[in-house]
């Protein structure tokens, strides 16, 4: 049988730039050569793919500050199933279905997932409206709130809002919350932008480094919880990993915790009683089908250390996938290697465009 052609789409114009790369290197490895021909495209983060020569090794010279030392290559026009011709060392014609590792914007809010659509190309995870509404934190917690799903309590300001009356809107977040507090921008991943307010002039600077990344700025009560996180994975009939917990090295689990000093413990699995796995594994399904999601999320709890109730916090549409990340450990720890796993997603996509291809479209 002829080997599937993947196109593993990484870097983007998003501040995960750097993390899609370890993503992207991490499940490039991972892909069994014996069934897959593997097509890497990178996107700079002004938002020109890389198609030709290697684009990895490319993006990796851009972000050490030396020049690109590929051939000149720009974005291509979608045609079916052939997004981006000539990609790859033996120079195939096109691909048969894209694996984006994009995280955050341009890449898990439904842009990128539009553009595949419109080139009628099978994709990984999620489609258009359930990267759209799961990237935006706003719109996810609206959601979850009319669906009757545990959440911590939330408000809303726009940019607008914030510079023309900042007065104001502090004076409506003091009013509603007691420090401390979070603040983030609706639209990021990665904790990205993300301040804990312990006092009012942590919360102004706080609401004006939300107000650089997104429109929309986010405040939350701040829980004393346990962060628990479940990986999901399906289409119609979704599955919930076991819990895991995250021991961040910080105040709060951000971008250094994530990414950068290496001391975040993972608790595989999560110490919880049984019945209480079994309710946040049960959340987590009920978050992915509220949002519509497909393929895979991740899906984020706060484990209220006081009374023991889980809120769900948010799901990742396209979570990091190194062989030392959350999600694809999560899966191990339930039977699921990550080769194996990353053979199921790409299962998932087939099967989810073969059923959109039944759709009647108005001609």
């Amino acid at each position: 049988m002829a080997k599937l052609r993947v196109g593993v789409v990484f870097g983007g114009r998003s501040g995960e730039h750097e993390v899609s790369l370890a993503s992207a290197r991490s499940v490039m490895a991972a892909l069994d050569r014996e069934k897959y021909q593997v097509a890497p495209v990178g996107i700079t983060r002004e938002g020109r793919w890389l198609t030709a020569g290697d684009p990895m090794a490319r993006l990796e010279a851009i972000l050490a500050g030396q020049a690109d030392p590929g051939p000149a290559g720009g974005a291509l026009p979608p045609g079916r199933r052939a997004l981006v011709p000539g990609i790859g060392p033996e120079g195939f014609p096109e691909v048969d279905i894209a694996f984006p590792l994009l995280h955050g914007p341009y890449g898990e809010d439904g842009t990128i997932q539009g553009l595949f659509e419109m080139a009628g190309l099978p994709y990984v995870g999620a489609g258009v409206l359930g990267s759209a509404v799961a990237m935006d934190k706003v719109t996810t917690k609206m959601l979850f709130q009319a669906s009757g799903l545990p959440i911590a309590e939330f408000w809303v300001a726009s940019r607008g809002q914030w510079q023309e009356e900042p007065d104001q809107v502090v004076a409506a977040v003091e009013e509603q919350f007691d420090y401390p507090c979070f603040v983030k921008p609706a639209n990021l991943g990665s904790s990205v932008g993300v301040t804990k307010a312990h006092r009012r002039e942590e919360l102004q600077a706080g609401l004006a480094l939300a107000a650089e990344y997104d429109r929309r700025l986010l405040v939350e009560r701040a829980v004393d919880a346990r962060e628990i996180e479940v990986s999901v994975l399906g289409n119609e009939e979704p599955l919930a990993s076991i819990p895991g917990e995250i021991l961040p090295s910080r105040e709060f689990y951000d971008y250094a915790a994530k990414y950068l000093d290496n001391r975040s413990e993972l608790l595989i699995p999560a110490p919880l009683p049984a019945e209480l796995a079994g309710e946040i594994r049960d959340l987590a399904v009920r978050a992915y089908r509220v949002l519509d999601v497909a393929g895979m999320a991740r899906a984020d709890f706060l484990l209220d250390r006081q009374t023991m109730r889980p809120l769900v916090n948010e799901l990742n549409t396209v979570p990091g996938f190194t062989s030392i990340s959350m999600y694809p450990k999560l899966w191990e720890a339930s039977g699921l290697p990550y080769p194996r796993l990353l053979d199921r997603l790409i299962e998932l996509a087939l099967q989810r465009f073969a059923d959109r291809q039944r759709d009647r479209v108005t001609r």
